[in-house]
């Protein structure tokens, strides 16, 4: 991202004594205390939402061969599914999905450790999803749905007859959408008779959970730095593509330069 990039909310920032920041700090403290126990409180009632059973029998092409749903689940109870936008005769990954992909090897041996199996999935055949994995560096297990109704079943996929009436059902609302895919989480669990239910599916910027690198952003200064943007995500690029960063003071002594030519 451009080093360079209109600081507006900062250039005249209030700058106080310590004394009168330790009391704005508290306020705020108090908000974020009240943000974290409704955040609780919602992760209370999604527990408590009723399941649906999963009848279709969906098969994956998975490096070890065909597997089911049930079969994905590797023996643990709880299947946490990152659904990938990559489509059949794309020649790479969505670039906003692959920015949630980068947070994912990170997490998974702990995802494990709490009963949970992640992976991904998405209509492109096993092996362009493949040669993506291995271009991005992932390890994190990726699996085709090419050739089933999952994908569309579960809300991230529009057939071209759904697209051609200028709105779909996405995000448990109609609405337009530019694409056949979409970006999305579900979850399941799997019982110890094999059964297999969906317990929680969440799309548009609710799939931001999966963004650890905004979390952060949004504690600094800046933010996110996005109000200027074409839309959210313009800046966003697979992480083997961005330009090579130029330090901040070289960037700036450059445009100094610039500015007296």
């Amino acid at each position: 991202m451009n080093t360079l990039v209109a600081e507006s909310n900062t250039a005249h920032h209030p700058v106080v004594s310590k004394d009168r920041w330790l009391d704005e700090r508290r306020k705020l403290l108090a908000r974020e205390k009240e943000l974290t126990h409704l955040h609780d409180q919602v992760a209370r009632e999604r527990r408590a939402l009723p399941w649906v059973r999963v009848d279709k029998n969906y098969v994956f092409d998975t490096l070890a061969g065909p597997r089911t749903l049930a079969d994905l689940f590797e023996g643990r109870r709880q299947l946490l599914v990152q659904h990938f936008m990559f489509a059949p005769g794309w020649e790479q990954g969505c670039k906003s999905c692959s920015y949630m992909a980068d947070h994912n090897d990170g997490a998974n041996p702990h995802l494990s450790q709490r009963d949970v199996t992640f992976l991904a999935v998405s209509r492109a055949p096993l092996a362009d999803i493949e040669r993506f994995r291995q271009r991005m560096g992932w390890k994190f297990k990726w699996v085709s749905s090419h050739g089933t109704d999952f994908n569309h079943d579960f809300g991230v996929n529009f057939t071209q007859d759904e697209m051609s009436t200028g709105e779909v059902r996405y995000n448990y609302v109609t609405q337009s959408f530019p694409l056949e895919e979409a970006p999305g989480i579900s979850v399941f669990y799997r019982d110890d008779m094999g059964e297999v239910f969906h317990t929680y599916s969440r799309y548009g910027r609710g799939v931001e959970v999966m963004m650890h690198a905004y979390a952060l952003l949004d504690l600094t200064p800046k933010g996110r730095d996005e109000d200027d943007l074409d839309y959210s995500m313009a800046w966003v690029r697979h992480h083997d593509r961005y330009a090579p960063e130029v330090p901040a003071k070289a960037a700036a002594a450059a445009a100094c330069c610039r500015a007296r030519a």
